[in-house]
């Protein structure tokens, strides 16, 4: 059975990032797919980190149940609201808890709403990721993206650097978290800077396909018209904007790398051979509101996990012959 090496990008987007974890046990599952290199921010950070640390100790299978665990842990807590997807093209509205939670934070600091600093997350990663083992024994090569707020550029956290502070920083929204605080350097989430980082999966990794899972939107359908609607599309677009710039700057570095005949760098031949693929669910996360991604309802974390089971699916069933050849995200798209 030929088996087919490739690197993972994992974009953040909150509860949505439950598609990812769809789209993971999916590739999980099939045994041709080997998994080099892992990066993420953010909801990215924490799949690639989970998974990870389950492949580390029970290989696959230990990856699959790694992410069940960790997703039903962070729905246990949340009370059903009997969530059922909306038809096309009105976008999903929130729950009131959650819209109560967004007008706050225009008017009050996370210390102000959140005083003793409480974190769901804190609690599930500790209880579920052992760092010392994935710090030592853990054989892929993970980057975690997080925002160093002095500087406004992203920190990408290694293996050998992956602590719960670094998965706490890299999940770290600015309008509801504190800032965590690594080596006396402050951070916040690193979907700002970095979603998901494409480079270091270029420059440290050998396989020759990396394989973007993105769970933002690209393109809305409907112009924002009120105040609310301009503020929600201003956030996913600056959640974007990272990505957007890391695409344009690899497609046109590829681009350049291929006009000539000989490849006269380590750089440049690693441009030549590599290959770019994307799996999301443009239309499907078309139909949510920015505010869902704060939503952990059971009901809503099912579906997103089946859409991105399905969507992996199709996509391997299209495109696992093209893995090794060529890509299936067309490059020109990203060209300025």
């Amino acid at each position: 059975m030929p088996e087919k090496r490739i690197t993972l990008a994992l974009q953040g987007g909150g509860s949505h990032g439950a598609f990812t974890w769809g789209v993971l046990e999916r590739l999980l599952e099939d045994e041709r797919i080997v998994i080099e290199g892992l990066s993420g921010a953010s909801a990215g950070a924490i799949n690639a980190a989970v998974l990870a640390h389950g492949l580390t100790t029970g290989g696959r299978e230990g990856g699959i149940r790694a992410l069940e665990a960790f997703w039903q842990r962070m729905v246990s807590t949340a009370p059903a609201s009997g969530w059922r997807m909306p038809d096309a093209p009105s976008p999903q509205k929130s729950n009131p808890g959650i819209d109560a939670l967004m007008f706050l934070s225009r008017f009050l600091s996370p210390g102000q709403i959140n005083p003793l600093n409480l974190n769901l997350l804190r609690d599930v990663l500790a209880a579920q990721i052992d760092f010392d083992v994935l710090r030592d024994a853990c054989r892929l090569k993970l980057f975690v993206a997080a925002t160093q707020i002095a500087s406004g550029r992203a920190r990408i956290f290694t293996t050998p650097e992956l602590s719960l502070d670094v998965l706490l920083a890299s999940a770290c929204l600015p309008s509801f978290n504190q800032p965590v605080v690594i080596d006396g350097e402050s951070y916040w989430d690193g979907a700002l800077t970095a979603n998901p980082p494409l480079r270091p999966l270029l420059y440290h990794c050998a396989a020759p396909d990396m394989l973007i899972v993105a769970v933002n939107p690209r393109r809305r359908q409907e112009i924002p018209s009120n105040a609310e609607e301009i503020r929600h599309r201003l956030i996913e677009i600056s959640f974007n904007a990272a990505a957007v710039s890391e695409l344009e700057g690899i497609a046109l570095a590829k681009q350049e790398a291929e006009r000539g005949l000989f490849a006269m760098g380590r750089l440049e031949r690693r441009l030549r051979r590599l290959n770019l693929h994307m799996i999301d669910a443009e239309d499907f996360m078309n139909r949510l509101s920015v505010t869902s991604r704060l939503n952990t309802d059971a009901a809503f974390i099912a579906a997103l996990r089946k859409e991105g089971r399905d969507r992996a699916g199709a996509w391997l069933h299209r495109n696992f012959r093209h893995i090794g050849a060529r890509s299936s995200l067309e490059l020109s798209e990203h060209l300025i």
